[in-house]
């Protein structure tokens, strides 16, 4: 019998299929408006609330990036993949409790919502003993708000200052520091947020020359993201539709 979470329907493909093909147009003029190389952006199918059956339709049409925020439900979907015979690189970018790092990185290759010591601590020794480090990035607050979630430039703080944060994913021996992600306030204008991210990012990797990531940008505000630098963006519902509604 069909496992019907992993069928994935011809017109439900057709119409993955557009909205990759628009999201892909999108992200080449972005990059070239920007003066960018389109090999620079990596496209990160967000896929909550989306079934399994959406991602192996990605995967089939050449999306080897997917993303998820709620580990409760990330980890069902990842095992229900892998058993079709598909293994897409995972990217974690919700915000993550301490007690879920050890399920976190039985799936996912990249973490990209690190913002305290705390958890870098938690998710380095989650992830030891693994064949290949976890690839972390620092979550930055764009407006200096750590309640909201991020490590905050400039800041003293031993738990979320980005400095603190960034040391201490480069001394875990199990994770490797990528680079930055970010979220564009909702009452900042993207262009302003990303304006300040570029700053953040650009002191960041003077510092961190190896650390060259930059996630920031989704589904209305890629274009702007790829003008300041992005090289990872976060697309779900331009790629895959309005997302079903959350019981």
């Amino acid at each position: 019998m069909t496992d019907s979470s992993t069928t994935v329907r011809p017109d439900r493909r057709a119409e993955i299929a557009a909205g990759l093909a628009r999201v892909r147009a999108r992200i080449a003029d972005a990059c070239a408006a920007a003066g960018r190389d389109r090999a620079e952006v990596t496209m990160i199918a967000v896929t909550k609330t989306y079934p399994a059956s959406d991602v192996l339709a990605l995967a089939g049409l050449g999306v080897t990036d997917m993303g998820e925020n709620r580990d409760q439900e990330a980890a069902g979907k990842a095992a229900e993949v892998a058993a079709a015979g598909v293994v897409p690189r995972w990217h974690f970018i919700g915000r993550l409790q301490r007690n879920k790092a050890r399920s976190v990185v039985r799936y996912a290759d990249v973490v990209q919502s690190v913002d305290s010591v705390r958890l870098a601590r938690a998710l380095g020794a989650a992830a030891d003993g693994r064949d290949r480090p976890v690839s972390a990035l620092v979550q930055v607050s764009i407006d200096g708000d750590p309640a909201r979630g991020g490590a905050v430039p400039g800041s003293s703080d031993p738990d979320t200052g980005l400095d603190a944060v960034a040391e201490a994913v480069a001394g875990a021996p199990a994770l490797r520091l990528a680079g930055l992600m970010a979220v564009a306030p909702l009452e900042w204008e993207p262009e302003r947020a990303f304006a300040r991210l570029a700053e953040v990012a650009a002191a960041f990797r003077a510092v961190h020359p190896g650390a060259t990531a930059l996630s920031a940008g989704m589904s209305g505000d890629l274009e702007i993201a790829i003008g300041y630098g992005a090289t990872h963006v976060r697309v779900g519902s331009a790629l895959l539709g309005m997302r079903p509604t959350l019981r």
